[in-house]
């Protein structure tokens, strides 16, 4: 329902051709150089959660974004929406989990803008960010760009983030402690441009998960991705959750998870560089980009050999997630 919103009414509305490349971050020749532009809100219910909270989630969407047109992240900016009464040590405790984050990655926060609503209009907190990043000149990483014979590769495990979000909102107790793997990618981003390997595409897989991210590319590049179930990372407790409370994995928001297409020459060379970094250890194959029927389709083949075709939602499993 969302991308049909986007689809029919903002899209055609905005419609030009920065836009109409559908990238996470707009793409900006200024003066010779290459800036990658994003934007975002974040509306996560709880505002604090295992493994982050709201001002975490942020900064490291924003980065992400950048992150995935190969850009270097430089600024980014930060817009509160404050519900009037609530706690100044929470806002606190928010404001410096963001600037920690940021100064982990090396960018600064340079501007913003603060705004109250009356009380029981807002949820508390809402914010948006904006960000700005440096794309080398020989880095082209876009849709348009995925070719037949792509390998399909994930860098970490799936579902964490939705899961533990639904467990906080629900306080639902499990054996083990599930955490979300809200995290800021650019770092690994940027170690593989810098050891000189260019995905042809890259998406992180924030709200709607693998299946919604890699059907879109479908979409976009127009050829077939073949995904095997078998390959795909999820950790057992999240597994079983998923099988307890009845949602799909495939379906479920990440917050440090995101796929690559890579030439299948350079596949073993990205995987080997991705091992080397914290967030790229469970790195993995997990499908191909083919030219067979179906273009535009995404196809998972089961654990038992059947193909199945991986569908939009036509509502979201989790709302509220980021």
């Amino acid at each position: 329902m969302m991308q049909q919103l986007i689809d029919s009414i903002i899209q055609p509305t905005f419609s030009n051709d920065i836009l109409n490349q559908k990238h996470d971050s707009a793409v900006l020749n200024v003066n010779g150089s290459r800036l990658a532009f994003t934007t975002d809100s974040y509306v996560i219910k709880p505002l604090f959660f295992s493994g982050g909270d709201i001002g975490k989630l942020a900064v490291c969407g924003t980065l992400n974004d950048l992150a995935m047109s190969g850009a270097k992240p430089l600024y980014i900016t930060c817009s509160l929406i404050i519900e009037e009464g609530f706690a100044i040590k929470d806002l606190q405790q928010i404001l410096l989990s963001m600037q920690q984050t940021a100064k982990q990655a090396g960018v600064h926060i340079v501007t913003g803008d603060t705004k109250v609503v009356d009380k029981g209009k807002g949820d508390g907190l809402f914010i948006n960010t904006a960000g700005i990043g440096l794309i080398p000149e020989e880095v082209s990483i876009q849709a348009s760009s995925i070719q037949t014979g792509d390998h399909i590769i994930i860098n970490s495990d799936l579902a964490r983030h939705g899961i533990a979000i639904m467990l906080e909102r629900e306080g639902i107790d499990f054996e083990n402690s599930i955490q979300s793997d809200c995290a800021d990618l650019s770092g690994l981003v940027q170690d593989m441009i810098n050891a000189g390997l260019h995905p042809h595409c890259m998406r992180d897989l924030t709200r709607g998960g693998l299946a919604s991210g890699l059907i879109e590319l479908a979409t976009a590049s127009k050829y077939h991705f073949e995904i095997n179930e078998t390959s795909l990372p999820i950790q057992d407790d999240v597994k079983s959750a998923c099988e307890i409370l009845g949602f799909d994995p495939l379906y479920i928001a990440n917050e440090g998870c995101f796929v690559l297409f890579v030439a299948e020459a350079d596949s073993e060379k990205v995987l080997n560089c991705l091992h080397q970094h914290e967030l790229g250890k469970q790195a993995c194959v997990i499908g191909k980009v083919t030219d067979k029927h179906n273009k535009g389709m995404v196809s998972l083949e089961t654990a038992m050999g059947i193909s199945r075709v991986l569908d939009l939602f036509s509502g979201e499993q989790l709302p509220r997630i980021c």
